[in-house]
């Protein structure tokens, strides 16, 4: 009995340590562009941090409605942060450590560019990123101050 016991509580430690497989989106309304973004971070290994992300885009421009997904390089181990910018011909920018994506606001259209084609005049919005208890949000430039892709801080 004491072994099934200590079994049980063995498993439901483990089990709490565990990465959910549940989606976690975590979204943006970006009200000057009329257009929408919506990360979601789905774990891919039961103990490590490791995530697929999914960027989804949805806008309406004119009345006409629009939307794209495409899939972001993985969080392999605390490199999911993504910061949101604004660029001065109102396309957005969504840069990860690895990847960057350009956003057309009034096709929705996302492609992916090198670090070298982006702009460096640019807004910080905001980013994609864990909180405190490592749950999936956005955080707007208003409440947190851009941080840096290389490190954890």
């Amino acid at each position: 009995m004491i072994g099934t016991a200590w079994w049980l509580l063995s498993l439901g430690l483990l089990c709490a340590a565990c990465n959910s497989g549940v989606p976690e989106p975590a979204s943006v309304e970006i009200s000057s562009r009329q257009i929408r973004l919506t990360i979601v971070r789905m774990a891919t290994d039961p103990f490590l941090s490791r995530h697929s992300l999914t960027l989804s885009v949805t806008g309406v421009t004119g009345g006409q409605g629009c939307s794209a997904s495409a899939e972001l390089f993985p969080d392999t181990g605390n490199t999911g942060r993504r910061n949101v910018y604004l660029t001065t011909n109102g396309s957005l920018y969504v840069v990860g450590q690895f990847d960057a994506r350009v956003i057309d606001t009034h096709s929705c259209r996302i492609s992916l560019s090198e670090f070298r084609h982006l702009q460096r005049e640019v807004v910080f919005v905001g980013s994609f990123d864990e909180d405190a208890d490592h749950r999936w949000t956005y955080f707007p430039s208003t409440e947190r101050p851009e941080q840096p892709l290389d490190k954890r801080t």
